[in-house]
């Protein structure tokens, strides 16, 4: 079976070529010299401006998290060393010698590996040594202190280090995107598309680009968009090495917060009705609860036994629901994040959930090609129906479910009689993400060939389609 996260991690990330040109240099060097500032005497002592200090956090940590982690960390420590976080870098390893010199201590066995000729005991092992000038970064860190400049020594190195500023996307893409995000702005006239490092935004009546917001993770997963219209919650990542949400301003596209940092994608967000609370679904198999303004975290959640692929509120905030690679769905109250169910019915992974208006029920769809609708009350099975492939990300209004599928088309399942009413064909690959604006009575889904297509939320009539590709 086809899943879409092989496809995903297949697919090459393009190459971005910066170039920068400067032209000014000659210009103030002449200026300087018509300048009537008295000059100082030829043998005044040069003035020379100290170095600044090395920073753990911007440049020693992201070396370690690059060079040392894969031996040196939680669950695989060669020689008894970790170097995880700053309070593990401190302590010694199976020789006794300490990483970084405490106290009085004069010697930095961290140094010493870096810089031996002797392969057998150089870091990093089986590989070219660093090169000259992280070394030397690492040398003048030790001689100034070790100092740490986070918050707190027993942080995790991905999130000592401060988000990333990332450059442009190419112009143009050399071939198109899957789709796994795709959003209405809150009028409905324009659609959100995730792109390479960016979110591309299009004209929903005409399929023109009208906008590009930089500054992104690699690949973007999810959108969001704030109860009040002004923010858009971005989940985003590399697969495998890292991942976010980033927080951008709608008006000007500035990224204004980054947060749920992990060592994975993070797959899915959802505002939480009537809060300042938003829920982040995550690969390594976490949700976390942030307050979006505060930036800050509210609770973790570690319930699933791998990726959570998807999650969504119940329409009074009360409840959240999850789906999951690890063939399970589960209900959690909001409040304290306690399990109040969890469904094991489905035979592979869970990639949509939704739940009921009265929130007592779950429609569950998945890599099994069904759609499951059980309640929470006991976590029983009330209904199941086949589905022509599998099915992803579900989006409701009213009581039906919209429901995009592999086998190129978007289903509509009605809640009243347990029935699909409504299959849109137009796809020609597997629709992997969509988005309803009841307002202005549009549909809107995006493929893994990166096609994008409107459609009428009453009779499923084609409104417009194009190729989200800059």
């Amino acid at each position: 079976m086809k899943l879409v996260h092989q496809k995903l991690v297949a697919s090459r990330p393009y190459r971005c070529l910066l170039l920068v040109s400067l032209g000014l240099l000659t210009y103030f060097s002449v200026a300087s010299l018509s300048v009537g500032h008295a000059q100082p005497p030829a043998d005044a002592p040069v003035q020379e401006t100290p170095p600044t200090p090395v920073s753990f956090r911007s440049q020693i940590a992201p070396l370690l998290q690059e060079h040392c982690l894969a031996c040196h960390g939680a669950k695989k420590a060669e020689g008894g060393y970790r170097v995880d976080n700053f309070q593990e870098l401190q302590r010694a390893g199976d020789t006794g010698e300490s990483p970084i010199p405490q106290g009085e201590e004069q010697g930095a066995e961290l140094l010493r590996r870096l810089e031996t000729d002797d392969e057998s005991e150089r870091m990093p092992a089986e590989r070219d040594g660093l090169i000259a000038e992280q070394i030397d970064l690492f040398r003048r860190w030790v001689a100034e202190g070790a100092v740490f400049d986070g918050a707190d020594p027993a942080t995790p190195l991905l999130l000592v280090i401060p988000p990333l500023q990332y450059d442009n996307a190419p112009a143009t893409y050399s071939h198109p995107l899957p789709l796994t995000a795709v959003a209405f702005t809150p009028d409905g006239n324009q659609v959100i598309v995730g792109g390479y490092h960016e979110l591309t935004v299009w004209d929903a009546a005409t399929g023109q680009l009208v906008r590009r917001i930089p500054n992104m993770e690699q690949r973007i997963f999810s959108v969001a968009i704030s109860p009040d219209a002004t923010t858009l919650a971005v989940s985003c990542g590399e697969p495998g090495t890292e991942g976010e949400v980033r927080l951008v301003k709608w008006e000007t596209g500035e990224v204004i917060g980054v947060i749920a940092r992990s060592g994975d994608s993070a797959l899915d967000v959802a505002f939480r009705p009537g809060t300042d609370e938003l829920a982040v679904a995550s690969a390594d198999g976490l949700i976390r609860i942030i307050q979006w303004r505060t930036l800050t975290e509210v609770r973790t959640i570690a319930s699933h036994a791998d990726a959570v692929n998807a999650i969504a509120w119940s329409d009074d905030g009360t409840r959240l629901v999850s789906a999951s690679r690890d063939k399970s769905s589960k209900v959690f109250d909001a409040t304290n994040g306690d399990l109040l169910a969890s469904y094991s019915g489905h035979a592979a992974a869970v990639r949509g959930v939704v739940m009921t208006a009265d929130g007592t029920q779950v429609i569950s769809v998945g890599g099994d090609n069904k759609l499951h609708r059980w309640n929470v009350e006991g976590a029983a099975k009330v209904a199941e129906v086949a589905l022509g492939g599998e099915a992803h990300r579900l989006v409701r209004n009213d009581s039906n479910i919209w429901i995009p599928c592999a086998d190129h088309r978007v289903r509509r399942f009605d809640l009243t009689n347990n029935t699909v009413t409504l299959a849109l064909e137009g796809h020609q690959d597997w629709v992997l993400s969509l988005a309803l604006h009841p307002a202005s009575g549009k549909v809107v889904s995006g493929d893994y060939a990166g096609n994008v297509r409107t459609w009428s939320l009453t009779d499923g009539a084609t409104q417009q389609h194009w190729l989200a590709k800059p």
